[in-house]
């Protein structure tokens, strides 16, 4: 994937467990889990700025772009 999610990076940075983000933001742990091991194909805006609030973070730190590596062609 393309759309890589940093949360337990900010997490760590910010020595807060993922019950206590959970708490925060209201969001059920699997879901927040979901989120954390990178298995969300999508999140809303609304969610993303109250764990941003909550982390004291810019989105841009939670998710990341990296390209994916292109295959020769004929392969």
């Amino acid at each position: 994937m393309a759309i890589v999610v940093n949360l337990d990076v900010m997490m760590a940075k910010r020595k807060m467990s993922l019950s206590e983000l959970s708490a925060k933001v209201d969001i059920t742990l699997a879901n927040l889990s979901i989120l954390k091991t990178g298995k969300a194909k999508a999140i809303r805006f609304s969610t993303l700025e109250a764990i941003c609030e909550a982390l004291d973070c810019q989105p841009g730190d939670i998710l990341e772009y990296v390209p994916n590596k292109e295959k020769p062609k004929g392969e």
